[in-house]
């Protein structure tokens, strides 16, 4: 699985790419993860990659000239103005990250999974120009609320699909298990996988004199139909 991210910012997300299950992932080459600076295709004598709007406004605007360079450096096959029904490879799929787009849930993950190579586009300041649009296979947003830029929207996307990428995660079950593994078409819900428990038995917040909190008792039962029915009253559906 490959992971190609355009920013102007290319090194604001290398630490946490280099650490944990990211880190190893690499090494083990189940996936890589490269990141491409728009900068670097710069037209302006000043070497700026943004300017002020068309119609006035506050803030500043991407240009469109760098970041399509970018992208057709890391994307040989795209078509010019062509958009993206006009593309025949079908393994590839170029995002925008935007608040324009639809939020991102486990579904879609799983979706964006099945694909060989994601290309995502982060954008920064006001937005990049829109006729960005015409690159594009589509847009994903994180929700409803304002990021400075879209690197940190990227690196949550890639983290997300590098979990379903077989071998990343250590034991399969983690992944089928956990949180928003399981929806509901009927309801629309995910499930919110349940709470979670570890040494010691008994944790004393203001030392062993005061009260202290206990695991639940049925986990330590070494019943395992007991917990299982214990953990599916405490799994939680969200929408």
């Amino acid at each position: 699985m490959k992971f190609e991210i355009l920013t102007i910012f290319p090194d604001s997300l290398d630490s946490y790419f280099n650490c944990s299950i990211l880190a190893k992932a690499q090494q083990k080459k189940l996936i890589s993860i490269n990141t491409h600076d728009i900068r670097a295709n710069f037209t302006d004598k000043h070497k700026r990659v943004d300017d002020t709007p068309y119609g006035g406004g506050p803030g500043m605007v991407i240009q469109i000239e760098p970041v399509y360079k970018t992208l057709k450096k890391v994307y040989p096959g795209l078509c010019q103005g062509s958009g993206s029904q006009a593309r025949k490879n079908k393994s590839t799929r170029v995002i925008l990250l935007s608040p324009q787009g639809k939020t991102l849930d486990q579904n879609e993950v799983k979706r964006l999974a099945k694909y060989k190579k994601l290309i995502l586009i982060a954008g920064h300041y006001e937005a990049i120009d829109a006729r960005i649009d015409n690159f594009v296979d589509e847009k994903i947003s994180l929700g409803n609320f304002v990021l400075t830029g879209g690197e940190l929207a990227a690196a949550c996307l890639v983290d997300a699909v590098s979990r379903l990428v077989p071998g990343v995660v250590g034991k399969e079950e983690s992944v089928q298990d956990e949180s928003f593994s399981h929806y509901d078409s009927q309801t629309k819900e995910f499930n919110v996988e349940y709470p979670q428990y570890t040494r010691p038995e008994v944790f004393y917040p203001q030392g062993k004199k005061g009260q202290g909190l206990k695991v639940p008792s049925v986990l330590l039962s070494g019943n395992h139909k007991k917990i299982e029915e214990w953990r599916a009253s405490q799994t939680k559906s969200k929408s």
